[in-house]
């Protein structure tokens, strides 16, 4: 059953984010990049019912208004505006659950305020910067975003979903990015190629101090996920930090392609926090 959220924004420098707020008990904060808070509401909904739950739109994304549209968006930034809504909530210290560019957020965040987070869970961060080919990964990144630029949005996809090793359908591609699409998810689309992308796979943690600050550090990786780029760099992190991968249903998504299954391991990590 969805529950509705407290929906409210805080003024950060250079934005205005949205974040809603569900249930009570410990908080977790459940954070993305580029995904939005939308994004994370069904999985929200689960935790809420011994948890504070904490969501938000990234920098830029949907309902996170930029002062400067054209600015760029860096996992420190974001580390940034999460630490000044911790502050805000005065809530703290939290578990935080980061997906994907949200996972680079969340370590930012621990790096630079240990004392906000006793737990992070990383799924699957595209640390590509961990990678021995990670020259090469970046010159494909650039030639993604240029291919998006110049208005090939398809051929950018396609290009991503390769480079990614993420296998899709014939015509999923054409389903999903083409034809008549929500302005918003265009916008946002945009931003992430244009000013997003580049900023948090060129990001690269500060292993000696992950290792020595006490917040608990978990690397994710959906069980689906084998051989994709970010297998990959979560298991470059999970070896840098010598520990074991903790496995997740699904894939890069899993979080929203099913929640409910999701939602098992996570409860167990946070119970074990």
């Amino acid at each position: 059953m969805a529950l509705i959220p407290i929906v409210q924004t805080l003024r950060v420098p250079g934005a205005r984010l949205h974040y809603e707020m569900r249930g009570h008990g410990p908080l977790v904060a459940l954070v993305g990049a580029p995904m939005d808070a939308d994004a994370f509401a069904p999985l929200a909904d689960l935790l809420a019912t011994d948890h504070t739950v904490l969501t938000t739109d990234p920098r830029g994304i949907n309902r996170s208004h930029l002062d400067d549209p054209h600015q760029d968006s860096t996992p420190e930034l974001r580390a940034d505006d999460l630490s000044r809504l911790l502050t805000h909530l005065d809530a703290g210290p939290a578990a935080i659950l980061g997906s994907s560019g949200g996972a680079s957020t969340a370590l930012a965040l621990a790096q630079t305020h240990p004392e906000q987070v006793h737990t992070v869970i990383a799924h699957e961060p595209p640390l590509v910067e961990l990678l021995d080919n990670r020259d090469r990964i970046h010159a494909q990144t650039e030639e993604v975003i240029a291919t998006y630029l110049a208005g090939d949005v398809i051929g950018a996809w396609a290009k991503f979903m390769a480079d990614a090793d993420i296998a899709m359908p014939e015509g999923a591609l054409e389903h999903l990015f083409g034809g008549e699409r929500d302005p918003q998810a265009v916008a946002d689309e945009r931003r992430w190629f244009a000013h997003e992308l580049r900023g948090t796979n060129h990001w690269r943690p500060d292993l000696d101090t992950l290792r020595s600050i006490k917040t608990r550090i978990v690397v994710g990786i959906g069980d689906d996920s084998a051989g994709q780029e970010c297998d990959h760099t979560a298991r470059a992190l999970a070896a840098a930090l010598g520990i074991e991968p903790t496995m997740f249903p699904g894939d890069h998504t899993g979080f929203a392609d099913n929640p409910d299954l999701f939602a098992t391991p996570l409860r167990a990590v946070l119970h074990a926090s």
